[in-house]
């Protein structure tokens, strides 16, 4: 690939908006959910579907369903996003956001793959 090129593709990348936000992904056997806050939505689902299928996914129970049940009794949705920008902390943001989320929807015991708050 040319200089040219590249540098198209980092100004292409540059001005691609990212949006952090929460994703729930649901387990159409059971009905269970797994929420989760992420500071880029765009591809989160890749990176998630990956760990499930290579079996190194953090979450034991949903990573067992997973392998019974495959991907196709998986659907994955976005709940909320929200436009980063320069001043936002990042951290705290999505925080908040999976805080609120979990609050919400309680994804824990017979209802979801989460761990419920301490």
């Amino acid at each position: 690939m040319d200089k040219q090129r590249q540098k198209e593709l980092k100004e292409q990348y540059k001005e691609t908006k990212a949006y952090l936000g929460v994703v729930q992904i649901t387990n159409q056997v059971n009905g269970k959910i797994y929420i989760v806050a992420v500071r880029n939505v765009k591809n989160i689902w890749f990176r998630l579907r990956m760990q499930l299928d290579m079996g190194s996914h953090a979450n034991l129970d949903m990573q067992a369903d997973w392998k019974n049940y495959s991907e196709d009794a998986f659907i994955y949705e976005v709940l909320e996003e929200k436009e980063q920008n320069a001043q936002m902390d990042l951290k705290w943001e999505t925080k908040v956001l999976e805080k609120k989320w979990l609050g919400l929807l309680e994804p824990y015991g017979d209802k979801g793959y989460n761990k419920p708050p301490k």
